[in-house]
């Protein structure tokens, strides 16, 4: 009997495992599968492949909310209303299943109106749906009732988890028909398990499970290297390792292998990008803010391109993904000292520029002005003169002495124009 494990946020690496899972039960002949969930939940386009993988299974699948002080929220209550058996351990929950918008908020319930000659209490009034909301909320409701009207569960509290976001523990959700059976652990729910009929594939299917042994299938190489990547932290991160590489490699050409990472890391966020829920809006700004601070080292505004840039690099990575998904997050605090760096970064730029512009002018024709020669001979009006080892011919409106010490006031091509000191 095959043993499949839904842990933690729902997302891509995860419904390629549970599917692949139940094909392999299927192959193996697994006379059932158990899927045991701790999960907050996740994507819902990964919580729907999970799903049509179950509801298309020709194995039986258990849904198991375990070990104790597990949860089955949000995507999570979906996948085990389509279980064709759901069962939880003491200490857990199930529900909250509302849908989280694109604005990160949770739509309203609609207010229901009054029965004819019956008060009702005063409502404050609640934030109102936009067509959009009611669209997703609606979209949800029918979706976990034909669940639960398909393995015969408690649509109308399905209705609540996602209307109010309800939740239950596991005693309140056996009494209400929403799980089939409590087991506090893996021997007791192989012991109810045994002799119990379900319905796959329109024909009926008696569980045996005397003498069965669970093997727990454990992700391939593939899954985990897909779990690590569209994990949004790691995404991100490869994203700042390539803009970093090629701007790097843009500073210091020829270095080649810090333009090699990047290019490899940045191709790599671009995959995650297109399997996690990205605003590529967001992405655009990112990758312009970057630009815009790097250019900030070429042409000195004494802070305009860099402040500019480093704003547009916060707002980019604020809104990249646009799911309030736990674990779909970037970290607020990872985000913010990256910007406290970058800021440190574009103020000691516009420092060194302000004082670079301040500070007397070391090479050129100004650069002489002001400077010190020596006479080399007594001359009246024209001469020779040293300068910084260098001789050079000399117009003066004052006699000079030999080893008299005089200052450039002008410079005139290869001749200087001084006087004494």
């Amino acid at each position: 009997m095959t043993g499949l494990e839904l842990q933690g946020a729902i997302g891509p690496a995860t419904a390629e495992y549970i599917v692949n899972g139940l094909r392999t039960a299927a192959a193996r002949g697994s006379p059932f599968v158990i899927l045991r969930m701790d999960t907050p939940g996740g994507l819902e386009t990964s919580m729907r492949q999970i799903i049509q993988a179950i509801l298309a299974s020709p194995v039986p699948v258990v849904g198991y909310v375990a070990p104790p002080g597990s949860r089955a929220a949000s995507a999570g209550t979906y996948i085990l209303y389509a279980c064709n058996i759901a069962v939880m351990a003491p200490a857990t929950n199930v529900g909250a299943a509302t849908p989280v918008t694109l604005g990160g908020s949770e739509p309203a319930p609609p207010a229901h109106p009054a029965r004819p000659g019956k008060k009702t209490a005063a409502q404050p009034p609640g934030p109102r749906m936009t067509a959009e909301q009611r669209k997703v909320l609606n979209d949800s409701i029918a979706y976990i009732r034909s669940l639960a009207q398909l393995r015969g569960r408690n649509a109308h509290w399905a209705e609540q988890a996602v209307r109010g976001a309800a939740s239950l523990p596991a005693k309140d959700a056996l009494a209400r028909h929403v799980i089939d059976f409590i087991a506090p652990n893996l021997t007791s729910l192989l012991a109810q398990l045994d002799g119990r009929e379900v319905s796959v594939g329109g024909r009926e299917v008696r569980l045996d499970t005397a003498g069965v042994r669970v093997v727990w299938l454990k992700p391939g190489l593939r899954t985990r290297l897909l779990a690590a990547i569209t994990n949004p932290m790691i995404a991100y991160g490869l994203l700042l390792i390539g803009l970093g590489g090629l701007i790097f490699e843009g500073f210091h050409p020829g270095g080649v292998l810090p333009g090699v990472v990047g290019v490899v890391s940045l191709l790599v966020a671009l995959f995650a990008f297109q399997l996690l829920p990205t605003d590529f809006a967001g992405l655009v700004l990112i990758m312009i803010g970057a630009a815009m601070m790097a250019a900030e080292f070429f042409f000195p505004t004494y802070g305009s391109l860099g402040i500019g840039g480093l704003i547009a690099f916060v707002v980019g990575s604020l809104i990249l993904f646009n799911s309030d998904v736990p674990g779909m997050r970037i970290s607020r605090a990872l985000i913010g000292g990256i910007a406290t760096v970058g800021g440190l970064v574009i103020l000691g730029i516009v420092y060194l520029a302000t004082r670079a512009h301040r500070s007397p002018v070391a090479t050129g024709v100004k650069a002489m002005l002001g400077a010190t020669v020596e006479a080399l001979e007594d001359f009246t009006a024209r001469g020779r003169v040293r300068y910084r080892g260098e001789l050079w011919s000399a117009v003066t409106s004052v006699p000079l002495k030999q080893g008299q010490r005089a200052r450039i006031v002008k410079v005139e091509g290869l001749q200087l124009w001084v006087e004494p000191l």
